[in-house]
Parts: C-alpha cells; sequence; structure tokens
C-alpha cells in the first residue's frame, strides 16, 4: 500500500510539472500583463527625467501596459542601479541608467552594489547629453588654443568648476587637462547651479558643465562658451566649436542614457522591450522632444550599449587613476 502510495505521489507530481513548463514557457508572450516599473536615477523635472517619462509614456503604448517612473536619485545613481540590478529579471523592472552609472561609478566606488557587465541585460542606448567648457566673460580667452596659452602661461592660476567629483564634467575637465596639456585646479561643487554661479562670480576662470545648464546662461550673455566636448556640434550651441576642431583630433567626451534590466531577463522579453524602445526611438516627434530639451537622440541596439561599456570602461578607469579621482 505504501509504495502505491509513493508511486501515486509520484506520478502527481509529475503531472503537476508537466502542467507547470508550459505555462512558464508561456509567461514571456503574455508579457506584459501589469505596470512596468521605470527607474530613474535622477530627481523629477530635469532633462533625464522628462527623457525618462517621454520614453516610458511611448514604450506603454506600445506594450499595452503602464510605464510608471520611479525617481530614486542618489549616490551618483548607485542608488537606483543597485536597486535594479536585485529586482527579479521579469521585464517589470526597468533602469534609465547612465555613463555616471555604468563607466563611471565602477571606475572610482569601490565596493559597487552591482557590476555593470554582469548585473544587469542591456535594452538599447537612447541619448546624449553634451557638455561644453565655458568661460568667465573677463577671462582673456575666447577659444580653447587661447585658453591652453593661457594656462601654460602661469600654470596652476587657473581653476575649473564642476558639480561634483567623480562626476561626468570633471572627468571631462580631466580629460581636457590631458589632451591639451593645461594645469587647471579642479573645483568641485553641489550641483550645476553653484557651480555656474561661482563661475559667473568669479570665483573659478572657466567651468564644464551640461549644454542643458549651460545654453540658458550663454545666451543671456552671463558667461562665455569655449568648446563642446562631444565628437559633434550642439543643436543647442551650432556656433560652440568642438574639442576636437579646437587643434585635438579625436577628443571626445560626453553623457550618455541607456535602458536596462536585470540580469537574466529571458530572451524574448529583452527582444520585445528591445523592439518597442527601438520603435519609440524612430518617431520623429520623439527625436524633436529630445532635441528641445537639450538631449541628442542616439538609439542603437543592446549589443552598442555593451560594446560602449566594455570600450568606455577601461578608459574611464585611466582617466581616474591619473587624475586620482576618488569617492569616498
Amino acid at each position: 500500500m505504501a509504495l502505491s502510495r509513493s508511486r501515486f505521489l509520484s506520478c502527481l507530481m509529475a503531472g503537476a510539472t508537466a502542467l507547470a513548463l508550459p505555462a512558464a514557457k508561456a509567461q514571456p508572450q503574455s508579457y506584459p500583463d501589469r505596470p512596468i516599473k521605470l527607474v530613474v536615477p535622477f530627481a523629477p523635472g530635469g532633462a533625464t527625467d522628462i527623457l525618462g517619462r517621454l520614453l516610458a509614456t511611448s514604450l506603454g503604448e506600445r506594450l499595452g501596459q503602464p510605464v510608471v517612473v520611479e525617481n530614486r536619485p542618489g549616490a551618483g545613481t548607485v542608488v537606483a542601479g543597485a536597486l535594479v540590478a536585485k529586482a527579479p529579471p521579469d521585464g517589470y523592472t526597468l533602469l534609465l541608467g547612465a555613463s555616471t552609472t555604468l563607466t563611471l561609478n565602477p571606475a572610482i566606488r569601490n565596493p559597487l552594489p552591482y557590476d555593470p557587465l554582469r548585473s544587469f541585460t542591456p535594452l538599447g542606448l537612447v541619448a546624449d547629453m553634451g557638455l561644453v567648457l565655458v568661460a568667465h566673460n573677463e577671462t582673456p580667452a575666447r577659444t580653447l588654443p587661447e585658453l591652453v596659452a593661457l594656462a601654460k602661461a602661469d600654470p596652476d592660476k587657473l581653476s575649473y568648476g564642476s558639480f561634483g567629483t567623480g562626476s561626468s564634467v570633471h572627468f571631462g575637465g580631466e580629460m581636457l587637462k590631458t589632451a591639451t596639456g593645461m594645469r587647471m585646479v579642479h573645483v568641485p561643487f553641489n550641483g550645476s547651479s553653484p557651480s555656474l554661479t561661482a563661475l559667473m562670480g568669479g570665483q573659478v576662470q572657466v567651468a564644464v558643465d551640461t549644454v542643458v545648464a549651460t545654453t540658458p546662461l550663454i545666451k543671456a550673455g552671463k558667461i562665455r562658451p569655449i568648446a563642446a566636448l562631444g565628437p559633434q556640434r550642439l543643436a543647442l550651441l551650432p556656433q560652440v566649436p568642438t574639442v576636437a576642431e579646437s587643434g585635438y583630433p579625436g577628443f571626445a567626451m560626453d553623457t550618455w542614457f541607456a535602458f536596462l534590466a536585470p540580469a537574466g531577463l529571458p530572451a524574448p522579453i529583452q527582444k520585445k522591450l528591445e523592439k518597442a524602445l527601438a520603435d519609440a526611438m524612430a518617431e520623429p516627434a520623439m527625436k524633436k522632444k529630445l532635441v528641445d530639451i537639450g538631449l541628442s537622440p542616439a538609439w542603437g541596439p543592446a549589443s552598442a550599449l555593451q560594446e560602449r561599456i566594455e570600450r568606455e570602461l577601461p578608459q574611464m578607469r585611466a582617466v581616474a587613476a591619473r587624475a586620482d579621482i576618488k569617492v569616498d
């Protein structure tokens, strides 16, 4: 009797497993069947938050479920990155990551609660945000070669402001110093507003900041643009030459943004999300909205995102080591 009961239970368990397998396989096909959370590692209201909300709306329309933005700022995007890295890989928690999340933090923060290559499933690149070298209006230099000559004539007299140690603009400033041979003292501030206020007040002679933060002040005549750090001129400041155009070919540094999911995301769900994201980014209306808020549309598939992280991570580690950039 005991043997019969054992066989009965074995058969029952086998039957339950057989029934569960089709259901498990069917799950990616039924995805999504509830709202999706998009974690944005920045406070509400800025260009990056707007980027997340624009894409959340467009993705929701394509996927048939709402994509809800959850702002999780803190520790230079580490808080949001760690949250998504630890989430279930079911496609219901996504991250709007940045180059800060994936290439800068790993270069300067140890330990880090996620790995930029192993903790996430890449979905695609979405946009770039240009960085700009700007000067106080009374700084004699009006071009990058003139600024380099000024800095070399009196080493360490010039200081440049950034919106924080280990930020993208800090890395940009240090890369400029290496490329040009300038010696400038880095002065970190807690955000763009105090950095640019110090520039206008003459506390620092130059600063590196985003095109979004600097453009209104440039157009108001309160600060002077010297060069764009990215590979191309900026749509909001087409008159400003790039660093590469100013005598340093090959120089390029900007901030970029990408979509990711936790590692282990099923391939069918990854493909569905990647296609929805590609379709959203292909919309002319979406591209215009991004340009209007100071971003450059820059769609690239998951493979391009993976390749960019792998290419830039060692470069940023080298910059951090050379400039001794550390965050406690």
